[in-house]
């Protein structure tokens, strides 16, 4: 039987091949060494009498590693296939490739596994023989297991921070020796601990190993080797305090001594899989946390940087700095990877600012005017009324939306509820309109509660001077054209339009109309209103969420109209009562 695709790649024996042909013909700064996997710098002639820096391994980690090449990171990369470690062969003729250029020196940078130390050793002594001025700097920042196998801690995203730092140290033209030295000294104060919620399986495989829905495993490997303990998944805070707390126990002989005043670098690392939303969490919650240690956080690191596959997991990698890593830290690059980071200190940074202008809030106090009374009678109408229909208009978006319009409506009638009891009403009903479009706009939500706002927001202004018919009118007419321009919906697309603007085709008469003659139009507009909102039974919805649906699904009327003409209902009502 032929395996289910569960990966875009064309085949599996070229998918490596393909992606670094991807990465390269989108990128003109890189080239391929041909008959090899390798990637390197396009303009090499720059780096001639300087220390070429390489680096690699498996595949299935990217960015890593070929998304850190650029002045000021890497020279080259060496690609395996996925979660293999590169032949010797190719590795080697990176490594002759870039001392025939011209450079004064090639240093590889490998993250400490078995394979990757063996076949870039073999390289490195392959090159030597040949003349080669080549080094090798072994990166092991595992902050997992409490007693390191002889095999010693393994390479994991704080190799990252190695590339970096050896990126600066090359492009300002410091001997081999010495970049081996800093960055030897560098490693011991880099640390890395990570987390998954699920497996990743590399093409053609299946998942490397089975972990039930709800369960994390914490401390596990980059090509998904066995973590060193199993729990159920906590919050962010949770999963990151216990991360932080493992990585620097001094009972954990491959801790990271982290001390109050200390100064970091933090890498939030997406292992593959997880949302940006997450990842941003996660990045809160690891500053917070260390900020509480008396930590300071002066940079910040956080997306993909070296991934497996398609792990939903994360790692944080710390790194404690000086003045002088931290400046070797900020040199420039064009590494594509590389993010654009800030120089200003993250930790002691105010994150809040001020707006400028702060709209008055609904509850502020107003003089009231002769009409307070009858638009407070008004409002306790239309809440009352909303409050009523909550469940009618919950069951009619069941068939067309997420079956919440009553409960939406509810919100802001009892926000105005709140607000009639604590609050004046202004006499002014142009402050009044203004007043109820930023209580909608706070408290009702949804793209209801935007349409309302919509309305009255333009309806106010032309009600601040004046309140007579004609002033009536334009408010109305401006409130509706706001909504058709902003919510893309005109009458006839089964939307609250279709019941509003009939009401307010009816309610244009008030420009000419007689006071003694406005309730008979607003009668006639409430009318229309219901008619209109019975009419949406029978349309096909072009707007909203109902616009999704089949047709033959939707038989009742549109919620958003019914409520529109219930409003209307209420308003009358309360204006006969009082008449």
């Amino acid at each position: 039987m032929e395996q289910v695709r569960r990966k875009l790649l064309n085949t599996v024996d070229r998918c490596v091949d393909e992606a670094l042909e991807g990465l390269v013909r989108s990128n003109a700064g890189l080239v391929l060494l041909r008959g090899h996997k390798v990637v390197l710098r396009a303009d090499l002639e720059s780096i001639r009498g300087k220390v070429a820096l390489l680096s690699g391994g498996g595949s299935g980690h990217e960015p890593a590693h070929a998304g850190y090449i650029g002045m000021g990171m890497l020279s080259g990369v060496v690609a395996g296939a996925v979660f293999a470690s590169p032949p010797p062969g190719s590795v080697l003729a990176a490594i002759l490739t870039l001392w025939k250029g011209g450079t004064s020196g090639v240093l590889l940078v490998v993250k400490n596994y078995t394979g990757d130390r063996l076949n870039f050793g073999i390289a490195v002594e392959q090159a030597r023989s040949q003349g080669v001025h080549v080094d090798m700097v072994i990166v092991g920042d595992d902050c997992a297991f409490t007693q390191p196998s002889k095999a010693g801690r393994r390479g994991l995203c704080g190799t990252v921070f190695i590339h970096k730092l050896a990126g600066a140290l090359a492009e300002e033209g410091c001997p081999l020796d010495f970049i081996v030295a800093r960055l030897n000294e560098a490693t011991k104060n880099i640390g890395t601990l990570g987390v998954s919620l699920s497996p990743c399986s590399v093409p053609g495989c299946l998942p490397s190993f089975q972990l039930p829905p709800g369960d994390m495993e914490l401390g596990l490997g980059i090509h998904g080797e066995p973590g060193i303990k199993r729990s159920k998944v906590g919050s962010a805070d949770e999963v990151v305090e216990t991360i932080i707390r493992h990585m620097t126990d001094p009972s954990n002989k491959s801790y990271l001594s982290l001390k109050s005043g200390d100064k970091v670098v933090l890498c939030v690392n997406n292992l593959g899989a997880l949302s940006c939303l997450e990842i941003a969490v996660v990045t809160r919650a690891a500053v917070h946390c260390l900020e509480k240690r008396g930590v300071l956080v002066v940079r910040v690191m956080s997306g993909s940087f070296m991934t497996s596959l398609e792990m939903a997991g994360m790692s944080l990698s710390l790194m404690k700095v000086d003045e002088e890593i931290l400046r070797l830290f900020d040199a420039k690059t064009t590494a594509l990877a590389w993010p654009n980071l800030s120089s200003v200190c993250v930790s002691g940074r105010n994150l809040i600012m001020e707006p400028t202008e702060k709209l008055a809030a609904a509850a502020e106090k107003y003089s009231e005017g002769s009409l307070s009374p009858l638009i407070r009678l008004v409002l306790e109408s239309v809440c009352k009324i909303l409050l009523q229909s909550q469940e009618e208009l919950n069951a009619l978006d069941r068939a067309s939306g997420d079956g919440d319009c009553g409960n939406t409506h509810a919100l802001v009638a009892n926000a105005i509820q709140e607000w009639l009891q604590c609050g004046s009403i202004s006499g002014n009903l142009g402050q009044l309109l203004a007043d109820l479009a930023l209580l909608v706009q706070e408290r009702m939500g949804g793209s209801s509660g935007a349409l309302y706002c919509l309305f009255l927001s333009a309806a106010a202004p032309h009600l601040r001077e004046c309140c007579d018919g004609a002033a009536w009118a334009r408010a109305l007419h401006a409130g509706t054209e706001a909504m058709k321009r902003y919510g893309g919906a005109e009458p006839g697309d089964r939307t609250m339009l279709d019941a509003l603007c009939p009401a307010v085709e009816e309610l244009m008469k008030l420009s000419t109309a007689s006071p003694g003659g406005h309730m008979t139009i607003l009668q006639g507009a409430v009318e229309k209103a219901a008619s209109g909102a019975e009419s949406t039974r029978n349309l096909t919805a072009r707007a909203g969420r109902a616009s999704y649906i089949a047709s033959e699904h939707l038989t009742q009327p549109d919620p958003g109209a019914i409520a529109v003409a219930s409003i209307l209902k209420a308003v009358l009502s309360a204006l006969k009562g009082e008449s």
